[in-house]
């Protein structure tokens, strides 16, 4: 399947992908960042999934979210008639993770089928299986699958099958459930409760949304995205659920998304704030507040959900990889590079959280200051960039602004809050750093700003220089960087992070436009004045979701397709920001 053609479902600590075909192809258990017990999304039904289908052939689907909640309805027809399924994982606090499925008969008896191939650790293991009173018991290793129906089950070389037929509103209930091989299985909770209890949930909190700019379907769906990836007991949110979905189709930009990118804080912490989700937000900054103190020097690009820092990365040489495309990989090694834009984003969101509450811990001042003090002493050095290529290190502008952006905040704060700080001081670096970015990042003939100092190369990730606020957005240099990103970027109107033919990043291959710098080129559109330009770019944009809403990390303008991984945290925030810089600017 294509990756546009899975849903997505999750209990705010882990989630599953769920195809068009009723197969759940996609699932970690316990947690987002956990081996795989469900990878024929990188691999075939052998690696393992749960189908749940009819047995004769389909002849269409449609589906959809409950409104205002992530439980998914596919109906499925058949020439026998129509059944819906019914998918969620219900939020599970402090309890056990479960992926529930209920079947609905809709028209006719539609012969139906269960297959439950449960192959964990990436599909290194195949489980022992035990029949028991109420379903079946899988265990391998460390974990144990608690598969749970009142249906006749058989077992076929290590997969559980189940064969049942559906009549007009007729229900048939199935529940996966984890725990550790060690415990006893924990009691299951009755599906319909478990339903009931989910759509209130959900509806209670997309209830709370108080966004009422343009697109505010949009806006609200890519919000309750954004809350199914935050691991509610961390605060952090996950880049993606998913590992090895490719950039480029078969080809090797495969990465590991399961983490939480410092690069993406500032912009999650506005579009939950923009939501009304002050809770979410200020979670999440606490997060950051945790991973990103300390010693400053050792400040990495991303963490685990947990705060782990020790993301090794390594390749399944067993898994073929989504279409063909490999390595896939576990692991992320790009958390062991420098990257001097995540230090503007820790004081981004510092500055940001004080302003939502109205205040600043004056304790956790100190925490925030060696940040800052550290960054005088670094902020001049080349770095591996906002992108994170594995090629050589350069003086990356969009580094540099985020630099600025340091001793931007960090007056800003002091001055506020009336913190002890040498104000004057971080004043006159961070001119510097100002007239350095103009000087040297800026081609002047070409009337744009570069990807790094000299170079002749662009990247879109200098479109933040409005959005941050190093430039004023009606500046002649904003307008002309927009114009030359457009255009030497731009394929059928969308954008690339940059040009993977000129620039070295250390990779073969090309990839497919970048959504979320699209999405910053709504917001720079807009704040520069260009707000039909805009709104016409962001109505493409929403063009290019699924049937659901939801987008992966890049779209493919020659294959005219979704890739990289899916959903993508990235591109939902940055939609969330263009619809506000749209609203900000008509209301303007």
């Amino acid at each position: 399947m294509r990756i546009e053609d899975y849903g997505f479902i999750g209990d705010l600590q882990t989630s599953a992908l769920v195809g068009r075909d009723g197969s759940v192809d996609w699932l970690c258990l316990p947690s987002f960042d956990s081996a795989s017990c469900f990878a024929a999304l990188l691999g075939d039904s052998e690696h393992g999934r749960w189908l749940l289908a009819p047995a004769a052939d389909i002849t269409g689907v449609t589906r959809r979210y409950q409104p205002g909640t992530l439980v998914l309805e596919t109906d499925i027809d058949t020439a026998d008639g129509s059944v819906r399924l019914i998918d969620f994982m219900p939020r599970r606090g402090s309890g056990p993770p479960r992926l529930v499925r209920i079947v609905e008969g809709l028209r006719g008896r539609v012969p139906m089928r269960s297959s439950l191939s449960v192959r964990p650790d990436y599909a290194s293991i195949t489980p022992w299986i035990d029949i028991v009173p109420d379903g079946a018991l899988a265990t391998a290793g460390p974990s144990s699958f608690h598969f749970c129906t009142m249906l006749p089950l058989h077992v076929e070389s290590g997969t559980i099958e189940a064969d049942f037929t559906t009549e007009p509103g007729g229900r048939h209930h199935f529940t996966l459930g984890w725990h550790a091989s060690f415990e006893h299985a924990p009691l299951v909770e009755d599906a319909e409760s478990a339903l009931a209890r989910t759509v209130k949930w959900w509806r209670d909190w997309t209830g709370r949304c108080t966004y009422e700019g343009a697109f505010r379907d949009e806006v609200t769906t890519s919000l309750t995205v954004l809350k199914a990836m935050t691991d509610e007991t961390t605060g952090a949110i996950v880049a993606a659920p998913t590992t090895s979905l490719p950039e480029a189709l078969g080809g090797v930009r495969n990465w590991d998304y399961r983490y939480c990118w410092l690069r993406d804080s500032v912009l999650a912490l506005e579009a939950l704030l923009a939501g009304g989700y002050t809770e979410e937000a200020i979670a999440f900054r606490d997060f950051m507040l945790r991973v990103g103190t300390g010693d400053p020097a050792k400040l990495q690009i991303m963490y685990g959900i947990r705060g782990e820092r020790r993301l090794t990365e390594f390749e399944l040489g067993h898994l073929p990889g989504y279409e063909g495309s490999r390595p896939v990989r576990v692991g992320n090694a790009a958390s062991e590079q420098f990257q001097l834009d995540v230090y503007g984003e820790v004081l981004g969101v510092a500055h940001k959280g004080a302003e939502a509450v109205g205040k600043i811990d004056k304790h956790l001042w100190p925490r925030w200051r060696a940040v800052i003090e550290h960054t005088e002493t670094i902020w001049s050095s080349p770095d591996d960039g906002i992108w994170e290529t594995r090629g050589p290190r350069q003086h990356f502008t969009q580094s540099k602004v985020m630099a600025w952006v340091v001793f931007d905040r960090a007056i800003r704060l002091a001055e506020q809050f009336d913190l002890d700080a040498p104000v004057e001081r971080w004043r006159q670096t961070r001119d510097l750093i100002h007239r350095e970015v103009c000087e040297r990042g800026y081609d002047s003939e070409r009337g744009t700003f570069t990807q790094y100092y000299g170079s002749a190369e662009l990247d879109s990730s200098v479109l933040l220089i409005p959005i941050v606020g190093f430039l004023p957005p009606s500046d002649d240099r904003v307008t002309s960087t927009i114009d030359a990103i457009r255009r030497e970027l731009g394929r059928d109107g969308f954008v690339s992070r940059y040009s993977t033919a000129l620039t070295d990043d250390g990779l073969p291959g090309d990839e497919g436009q970048f959504l979320a710098c699209s999405f910053w080129l709504v917001s720079a559109l807009a704040l520069n004045g260009r707000v039909g330009e805009a709104r016409t770019l962001f109505e493409r944009l929403l063009g290019l979701t699924n049937d659901l809403g939801l987008l992966a990390e890049e779209y493919d303008v020659a294959h005219q397709r979704q890739v990289g991984n899916f959903p993508q945290a990235f591109s939902h925030l940055t939609l969330v920001g263009a619809a506000c810089a749209i609203t900000a600017a008509e209301s303007a």
